[in-house]
């Protein structure tokens, strides 16, 4: 069974940016669609990006053209680039399969941003 860990977050300020890494205990070849989810204080988890195993990439609306989602299959890897990060997006950020498997779930990675 696959478990994701998170990383790469942190403390920045407005503008800035991060790259966060989702690595799997196992392989995600198996795995078809992939995505970052977010959850920030008093909201619920969010899918904000996801990426098939074909290639195919979506992003929420508030996220697009600023974050940039990729997956490299052969080392069971997610990233999530962000960029132009604003304080709305402060959140824990987890990947998971999508649809969401509840036995998938990491601890995430919190992500502040700073205004």
């Amino acid at each position: 069974q696959v478990q994701f860990v998170e990383s790469g977050g942190g403390l920045v300020q407005a503008g800035g940016s991060l790259r966060l890494s989702c690595a799997a205990s196992g392989s995600i070849v198996s795995i078809p669609v992939i995505g970052w989810y977010r959850q920030a204080p008093g909201n619920q988890r969010e899918l904000i990006s996801s990426v098939s195993s074909g290639g195919r990439i979506n992003y929420v609306d508030s996220v697009k053209g600023r974050f940039t989602i990729s997956r490299d299959n052969a080392k069971n890897t997610v990233y999530l680039q962000m960029n132009s990060l604003k304080p709305e997006d402060t959140a824990v950020y987890y990947c998971n399969g999508v649809p969401r498997n509840n036995a998938f779930w990491g601890q995430g990675t919190q992500v502040t941003v700073s205004s």
